[in-house]
């Protein structure tokens, strides 16, 4: 199996603390029509840098069903700045409408083959993997931005039509690997889309 969930996979199983208070399971999302799990942080630029726009679509696509939940894997002792601790600031500061997990076993990353911050997994009905990769094609400026791809995913789903790009690369930092230097990655990981 290639190290990120191929298209048509089932949503793996997690059970992970929140900036809640809460812990959370995938059936802990049962009433959601459509699942997207984003793997994010607190520090990464191009988080950041789309953090707004994600924050539209999670709220244009909230009456139609749409849970959005993020979950930051960042290993603390390669960048201080996604602990837990700091996940509570940026919740209380900004508000954002998903829930907000910690994976500090990274486990759950490894599971979904998470390769970047931001990288997106679109889940339907039946929670199978009906799209993956970047939010949208400049998530560093989205005001240069020229495609949201989470967003025509989310339509199209919506819509009961075929995803017209249902696979894409990812844009961002790496995820930070425990015992690893900031720019490492497993050696299995790669791109999704070639060329």
């Amino acid at each position: 199996m290639p190290f990120t969930l191929p298209l048509g996979t089932a949503a793996p199983e997690f059970w992970l603390p929140a900036t809640d208070g809460r812990c959370y399971r995938l059936a802990d999302f049962a009433a959601a029509k459509y699942l997207v799990i984003f793997f994010t942080c607190n520090h990464c630029p191009f988080v950041t840098g789309s953090n707004a726009v994600t924050r539209a679509t999670a709220e244009r696509y909230a009456a139609d069903g749409v849970q959005f939940v993020g979950i930051n894997s960042n290993s603390v002792l390669v960048h201080a700045q996604d602990s837990f601790k700091k996940m509570l600031d940026v919740m209380a500061a900004e508000g954002f409408p998903w829930v907000y997990l910690r994976d500090e076993s990274q486990q759950t990353a490894l599971a979904y083959g998470a390769l970047r911050t931001p990288h997106f997994y679109v889940f339907d009905g039946a929670r199978k993997l009906v799209y993956t990769g970047r939010g949208v094609d400049n998530p560093l400026d989205t005001s240069n931005m020229t495609v949201n791809d989470l967003d025509n995913a989310l339509a199209a789903l919506i819509a009961g039509k075929p995803i017209a790009v249902p696979l894409t690369n990812p844009i961002g930092c790496n995820v930070k690997w425990e015992g690893r230097e900031q720019h490492w990655m497993p050696a299995d990981a790669c791109d999704l889309v070639i060329g």
